[in-house]
């Protein structure tokens, strides 16, 4: 089963001279346990793509599917886009937007609160998570205490928080230099692999390309599988 199943999703904005077509009859499959790029120059649609799979945004025709549950038909939402956004999807952005007078522990505790997860359950899960991404020795540390890399660690924590079957991150790299950027998508991979989140990275960063299962490129709204790249051989 897939994680995620968008068929023929499209997507125009504006109207007359003005108007401009960001999806065209796109489809997209992702499994539990896959993480996928999406490549793209700016204004390919590539965001756009994104923001509709995180139900951020109606498509103006097309089907979307979560864990086989159609959420989307015929371009209209289906189901509480709130609720499944909580429970089902985990964000991650270009800045990790932690909030600045929280600690790592307490960043990640008040996405669990959000969701009604308090008490001893929900310490232990968040010290999981940070412990699991790296961050053990950092779970008291504020945001301007820690590196941009572990800020995003701490960023994916959050949104793995509820455990949620799906991750989307819009240019989680892009403010990180090239050894970080590489830490980085390398955990996606590791989280993918590990905990079967399915993964969808919109990136520019072509040096990161060998942590991906499969890597999708968009033109002008219309999306396309690239050959896939081989994994990166074991140490």
């Amino acid at each position: 089963m897939h994680a995620i199943e968008a068929t023929g999703l499209w997507k125009t904005y504006g109207k007359g001279e003005t108007e401009v077509t960001a999806l065209r009859d796109v489809s997209l499959r992702v499994r539990g346990g896959e993480v996928a790029a999406l490549l793209g120059p700016s204004g390919s649609g590539k965001s756009t793509l994104l923001t509709t799979l995180g139900l951020l945004l109606t498509p103006d025709r097309g089907q979307l599917s979560l864990g086989g549950e159609q959420v989307v038909a015929d371009g209209r939402i289906t189901r509480d886009a709130a609720r499944l956004r909580r429970e089902r999807i985990g964000f991650v952005f270009q800045k990790a937007n932690l909030i600045p007078f929280l600690t790592a522990l307490e960043n990640v505790l008040l996405a669990l609160e959000i969701n009604g997860l308090r008490g001893r359950e929900a310490q232990a899960r968040a010290r999981e998570l940070l412990d699991y991404l790296g961050l053990g020795e950092r779970t008291a540390h504020l945001p301007d205490e820690l590196s941009g890399g572990q800020q995003q660690r701490v960023a994916i924590a959050r949104a793995l928080a509820m455990n949620p079957p799906l991750v989307l991150a819009d240019e989680p790299t892009a403010a990180l230099d090239s050894h970080r950027s590489r830490d980085v998508m390398q955990l996606f991979r590791r989280v993918a692999h590990e905990r079967g989140t399915a993964v969808v990275v919109v990136t520019h960063d072509h040096r990161t390309l060998d942590a991906f299962d499969t890597v999708h490129e968009m033109e002008d709204g219309v999306l396309r599988t690239a050959p896939r790249v081989p994994a990166p051989s074991p140490a």
